[in-house]
């Protein structure tokens, strides 16, 4: 063969090698680009990061028959780290933070450029450090190419490639696992604006339940609000409110006045700090709202503007949210309004009752139809009631008549007013009780003493005219004795009471007085009678009294100290005194009329 021939035979060669060459490079170049459509595809299937992660690793692994795959993310202040491989034969890869500054990625990430090493341990162009090192050298890795994943100016981290051998990486090679990581950046932040959007969507369904709650809450409200104003507009009382409102707050409801009694209760409540209470009840008036007493117990007023601030108290294990707050503020001032509602009806009925006791008044002989008027008024004609006389001290007997019709009228009473006194008949059998109640709130009330006389029961309709003289006495008694403010009835003025009673009830004033000792002789047959009145007649000297009775004085002194419990350590006072010495004189007249009655009586029998 010629050297021309051997020249083309050499030259056709070369053109069949670099047709070769071209072929194979245009087969790989083809087979890269069919697998990062795979991998496209594979990557738009996965919902999860993690999922997304182990995707990319296992197709960049395939893409250059690398050894080992793996991804670097950054970390929001420092550096980076491995959140995923694949090929690897350690546990020390995942999870390994890689330090601003050191390692292929980190300069890949910072200079937004590939970078790779056929030898990373014994290439030192870049700075190492000792923990990529050590898990380099526990993979056997040799080998390193790094791309960085950004999705615009933002670098998300780093794709990896290593073998456990020495290999020299082509510029296909590079702009392949480039290519693959420009898709994965793209994959990363599609499945975390996915997750943005999922959470503020999780947000604004939690925000949705939680305001259709809200609404729901606000309905029951609405709803309980139109039940407790249908029980003031129907004439419910105090209790079908607190009875409402406790079944909704779920715990127990107490309706207390100014002066601490229970109006209404669904329950019992453990006792409370009064200070604490009281505060809590200012606290509330000035903020609108209920206010914590304890962990447990919340307080709400209840203010009608015509009588002292009451109070309603909630007891429930929970805490109190804002609609349930709302629904006790509610509640409170509903309970509000049927006091008010009671305090306007007994005023407009007020004209109607001051006539019906002005008549009761005026004689012993009620007028025909007055049973029958009198119970359409609310009372029992044949019931037991007291009278009171009550004199305001203030200028305020305006206010003062409007608060007794209100009061009257909420314990089925009657009201009127005579001269400078109003006239109260109220059923029940103790008129001292009676009457320093009404002192004590209608006190409080006007913010000024009230003067209150009371007597009674009287039985039925007949004897009120009297009993209400008795009153009237009673009352100008205590401003004569300078009692201006206090309340008695005529068992409380002692012997007086006994000259301004009607009935004169000395059995009621020797009970009074002296009827503990006179009690305690009859049950243990002893003479402490006998030697309380030796002691007054002997000018309250223990030693004379002995004479006068025939005993040891020692006898006399431990007589005195049985008297003194049996009385009281004040009933040698000269107020007191003077009513032990009429009382015994009373009963020793008492006896002897009794006596002299029965040997009467014998001797009408024995003729």
């Amino acid at each position: 063969m010629s050297p021309e021939q051997l020249a083309e035979l050499e030259q056709a060669v070369r053109l069949a090698r670099g047709v070769n060459a071209s072929a194979e490079q245009r087969r790989r170049r083809e087979a890269g680009l069919a697998a990062l459509i795979d991998a496209t595809r594979d990557m738009a299937l996965r919902d999860g990061l993690d999922e997304l992660l182990d995707t990319i690793t296992c197709h960049a692994r395939r893409l250059l028959n690398f050894d080992m795959a793996y991804v670097s993310l950054r970390l929001p202040d420092r550096g980076s780290y491995v959140r995923n491989s694949d090929g690897e034969t350690t546990a020390n890869s995942v999870g390994l933070e890689i330090d601003s500054g050191f390692g292929l990625g980190e300069w890949a990430q910072t200079k937004q450029a590939p970078f790779w090493t056929s030898d990373y341990l014994a290439d030192d162009r870049f700075p190492h450090s000792r923990k990529i090192d050590e898990v380099v050298s526990a993979e056997g890795l040799h080998a390193v190419l790094a791309v960085p994943m950004s999705q615009g100016s933002t670098v998300l981290g780093a794709l990896y490639g290593a073998h456990r051998e020495v290999r020299h990486f082509t510029p296909d090679d590079v702009s392949l696992l480039r290519s693959l990581a420009v898709l994965s950046a793209f994959a990363i932040e599609e499945i975390r604006r996915m997750g943005r959007i999922q959470a503020r969507a999780a947000d604004a369904e939690a925000a949705g339940a939680r305001l259709a709650e809200r609404l729901g809450r606000m309905e029951r409200l609405a709803e309980l609000q139109a039940r407790l104003t249908g029980l003031v507009l129907g004439g419910g009382a105090l209790r079908d409110v607190v009875e409402l409102a406790g079944a909704e707050l779920d715990g127990v409801l107490v309706l207390r006045s100014a002066d601490g009694r229970t109006l209404a209760a669904t329950g019992d409540l453990p006792v409370l700090d009064p200070d604490r209470t009281v505060k809590a009840i200012a606290d509330s008036h000035a903020t609108g709202a209920p206010v914590a007493v304890t962990d447990t117990v919340w307080a709400t007023h209840v203010t009608t503007g015509v009588a002292a601030p009451g109070v309603l108290l909630l007891q429930r294990e929970s805490p109190l949210t804002s609609e349930d707050g709302r629904l006790l503020y509610a509640a409170g001032q509903t309970a509000a309004l049927v006091q008010l509602f009671g305090h306007s009806a007994g005023a407009a009925a007020g004209p109607a009752r001051d006539e019906c006791l002005d008549a009761l008044l005026t004689t012993s002989h009620p007028p025909r139809g007055m049973t029958e008027r009198v119970r359409r008024l609310g009372l029992d004609p044949d019931g037991r009631h007291v009278v009171l006389a009550v004199r305001p001290e203030g200028a305020k007997q305006g206010e003062a008549a409007v608060w007794a019709s209100s009061y009257s009228y909420r314990h089925y009473g009657l009201k009127t007013v005579r001269g400078d006194c109003l006239v109260l008949l109220l059923p029940g059998n103790d008129a001292s009780s009676a009457a320093r109640t009404v002192g004590d709130e209608l006190s409080r009330f006007l913010g000024h003493p009230v003067t209150v006389g009371a007597a009674g029961p009287a039985a039925g309709l007949a004897p009120v005219a009297e009993v209400y003289q008795e009153a009237r006495r009673c009352l100008d008694a205590l401003v004569s004795l300078g009692g201006t403010g206090g309340t008695a009835a005529a068992r409380d003025l002692g012997f007086l009471g006994l000259l301004l009673s009607d009935d004169h009830d000395v059995e009621a004033f020797i009970a009074s007085t002296v009827g503990a000792v006179v009690d305690y002789d009859r049950k243990r047959s002893t003479h402490l009678v006998a030697t309380l009145e030796a002691y007054f007649t002997s000018g309250s000297s223990p030693m004379r009294a002995a004479g006068h009775l025939h005993v040891h004085p020692n006898t006399v002194s431990r007589r005195l100290e049985r008297i003194t419990e049996l009385l009281g350590p004040d009933w040698q006072k000269p107020a007191n005194a003077l009513e032990l010495q009429l009382a015994l004189r009373l009963l020793r007249a008492r006896d002897a009329i009794r006596r002299h009655s029965d040997n009467t009586g014998e001797g009408a029998g024995t003729r």
